[in-house]
């Protein structure tokens, strides 16, 4: 139980009840703390919580480490000034407040705000604070023109899908992984990433569940550990899922095998989807893809005929040149199928506690709405092509960018075209930095403001639970107090925020701004604003959980509802609250105002004849791929020795075909070159990769001076966004195609 003590020795140990922060699949942990005789606590050991009413005791190796990003000696934990000399030094929070006001308010009375963005990175998602206070810092901002985010090279694609089809780029279906007798995985490698927008324990387990059931086929470049717990692995060329979606369509248009089912008279378009697949059989493709005609149809008719089934796909299918089209086919598949909205097929989970992300907003779906100054890329949801950021800041002219916010994220690892982005940041007259490492992106900021630990705040996950196959949810406190009195991220955002906004730091009253950002979201949650702030008068994100779960499904809706759910509900439950699987809810998430679900947006068909003239194109020789593995998270763990240590991990894996017709051998250093760049990595030969592609991971190339990650710095690597070309993109959403890219072999020079 939380708390619970023992003495051993000359120590006392108290076992706290945590979730897992890292990843969707939010496994529940036993954090053992240890406390000296001088009062000194430290993270002892970290075992799976076999209580937790979700994941039941599963845990990956990076959850066992949340103590080890605690004690980093690297952790910021004050604010980072830069010097006249360009080195950081430590400052205190009023110094490094007044610095970055300074420099910003310089920019704005010059350039103005269309001179300032933001770029979000993806450990925003996770973090209790900036999860749950982004909206703030951009709605006191008030920028003109859009932001950035990694969103950009990760699922942009999905969100665009999910919004033309169902009405909300945030209501994204997830597979009712438990229930299904027949799945099929592409794109995505549950062995490494446990679920992507998939939120459910034990994923593989699962998918050995539902070998004994069924089938499980994974399609997929390369024999990933996820092909270990499948019955077919079908290795499909990169950046043809698409062409090969649309030629199962056609075989169940052509071969009478369409079931609507519950979804005959919800569904509009139709016809033109037929229409479409018409063109693309699985003769015309098969060369294409890589996989014979027969397979396709196998596949497909295997599919129709399965009475529980669900296509999942994921990343590989977002970050490629057809990442809409590839997004927007297996909701398609599901459909034809019968499968959308019903056990055991695709379908939407149902939040304990909801996020803003998803309440309808009303808007119109629309998209270039203004372009980007020099590339001229088109805004989509808001934002441009992340690779648009560097030559936004390095072009001189009207409206070019001078301010630079960046939020818990490493552009200069993960955004394609990385080292010109790298080269860019220099330019910048303000760059601010909301992060805990000096890494490859902080290293140029002016102003670097350190956000707590993961162990120094409370937990519950905001979004993820809307793609979660169970309702279910669960709070963490605090294990540690911050020292000094630290903020939370979520007053530096309020700060930030203002001071773009104007208001000076000296005028900002954190609790009244805070109070009317609450009171917005009571009333959002069908709350008397004025009733919540007298439940809840503390500031902070506590009391925004506390709203999201008391007008949620099963709050209490304070005090209407007697005994529904409310944050100290979770408190007294450590170990959880489940309110069950997922059931089905079509009518509930649907926003288009006829209800409907639009099975061919004319935004996302409007793609498919680029996509025919990548039947005919030549073929690109050697097609590069990223990888991850279950001992790393983008790049976010590389600075943990216990993660990295062990056999270099980033290393060129190629085909023994393709090594040869190289000249490369395993264990030698290749030249990888693209359009963009090249690199030198050492050679990894083996038949898990197609012939034709090869793959590195991404993540890596913390070679950079003036960072301060030692451990990161020892294993090194190399960045694999060198590679990828910024203009290479899917072109209705915008995503970067770091999938696929086109690349050349060669052993690298002496």
């Amino acid at each position: 139980m939380a708390g619970e003590a023992a003495k051993s020795g000359e120590t006392t140990r108290r076992i706290h009840i945590r979730t897992c922060h890292l990843c969707e699949a939010m496994c529940g942990l036993e954090v053992h703390v240890e406390r000296d005789d001088a009062g000194d606590e430290r993270v002892a050991l970290i075992r799976p919580n076999r209580d937790d009413v979700w994941s039941k005791g599963y845990i990956c190796p990076k959850g066992t480490t949340l103590g080890h990003l605690h004690d980093d000696p690297d952790r910021l934990r004050v604010p980072m000034v830069k010097d006249d000399q360009g080195v950081h030094r430590e400052a205190t929070w009023d110094e490094a407040l007044t610095r970055a006001e300074e420099l910003m308010g310089a920019v704005v009375a010059e350039h103005g705000k269309e001179a300032v963005t933001l770029y979000i990175g993806n450990p925003a998602a996770h973090n209790y604070s900036i999860s749950r206070y982004t909206g703030l810092l951009m709605g006191l901002a008030d920028l003109p023109g859009p932001i950035y985010s990694a969103g950009t090279v990760d699922q942009w694609p999905k969100n665009l899908t999910c919004w033309t089809m169902y009405g909300n780029q945030w209501r994204i279906p997830a597979p009712d992984l438990p229930n299904t007798d027949f799945i099929v995985v592409m794109g995505a490698n549950p062995h490494a990433s446990q679920g992507s927008l998939l939120a459910c324990p034990d994923v593989l387990g699962e998918l050995d569940k539902v070998r004994e059931r069924g089938k499980v086929v994974v399609i997929d470049p390369r024999r990933t550990g996820t092909v270990d717990h499948a019955d077919q692995w079908l290795p499909i060329l990169p950046g043809t899922d698409a062409a090969m979606m649309l030629a199962v369509a056609h075989v169940l248009f052509d071969e009478d095998l369409v079931t609507l089912a519950h979804l005959e008279n919800r569904v509009k378009n139709l016809d033109d989807v037929e229409r479409l697949a018409a063109a693309f059989p699985p003769e015309r493709v098969a060369a294409t893809c890589g996989i014979e005609a027969e397979e396709i149809r196998t596949l497909a008719r295997e599919f129709a005929a399965a009475d529980k089934a669900v296509w999942y796909a994921r990343i590989g299918t977002c970050n490629q040149e057809f990442g809409t089209l590839a997004s927007w086919l297996p909701d398609v598949l599901n459909v034809l199928t019968g499968n959308l909205d019903r056990e055991g097929g695709l379908m939407w989970g149902d939040p304990i506690a909801w996020s803003a992300t998803l309440k309808d907003r009303g808007e119109e779906i629309e998209f270039g709405r203004f372009h980007s100054r020099v590339r001229g890329a088109p805004e989509v949801m808001g934002q441009f092509p992340v690779s648009c950021m560097a030559e936004e800041i390095a072009t001189p002219g009207e409206g070019q960018l001078k301010a630079l916010v960046t939020v818990a994220g490493n552009p200069v690892i993960s955004a394609p075209e990385a080292d010109k982005l790298d080269a860019a940041l220099p330019l910048l007259d303000c760059m601010i930095s909301i992060d805990n490492a000096l890494n490859e992106t902080t290293r140029h900021a002016d102003v670097i403001f350190p956000g707590l630990s993961p162990l120094e705040q409370p937990h519950y996950d905001e979004l993820l639970w809307a793609w979660a196959v169970r309702s279910a949810g669960k709070f963490s406190p605090a294990l540690f107090e911050p020292t000094d009195g630290r903020p939370g991220e979520w007053e530096i955002l309020l700060r930030v925020g203002a001071m773009i906004g104007g208001i000076p730091q000296d005028q900002v009253d954190v609790k009244a701004i805070d109070d009317g950002y609450f009171a917005a979201f009571a009333e959002m949650g069908g709350a008397d604003p004025a009733v919540a702030l007298a439940a809840c008068p503390e500031p902070g994100p506590e009391r925004l959980n506390d709203n999201a779960i008391r007008t949620g499904p099963w709050g209490d809706r304070y005090g209407e509802n007697p005994g529904g759910l409310t944050l100290d509900s979770f408190r007294a439950e450590p170990n959880g609250i489940d309110m069950g699987p997922m059931r089905p809810r079509l009518g509930e998430v649907i926003s288009h105002a006829d209800g409907l679900i639009d099975l061919a947006p004319p935004y996302v068909i409007a793609d498919v004849p680029r996509l025919e003239q990548r039947l005919d194109r030549d073929p690109d020789g050697l097609l590069l791929i990223s990888r991850r593995h279950v001992r790393s998270n983008n790049s976010w763990m590389h600075n943990v020795k216990v993660l990295v240590k062990g056999k270099d991990r980033c290393t060129l894996l190629i085909h023994p075909d393709d090594a040869a017709a190289a000249g490369v051998t395993h264990g030698s250093v290749a030249r990888v070159s693209s359009e963009a760049g090249s690199l030198d990595v050492p050679v990894e030969v083996s038949d898990e990769m197609r012939p034709g592609v090869v793959s590195l991971p991404h993540g890596w190339g913390h070679d950079k001076p003036g960072t301060r990650m030692a451990v990161a710095r020892e294993h090194a690597g190399v960045n694999n966004n060198v590679l990828a070309p910024g203009t290479f993109v899917d072109v209705p959403s915008g995503n970067a195609a770091v999938n696929g890219i086109p690349v050349e072999v060669a052993p690298a020079m002496a």
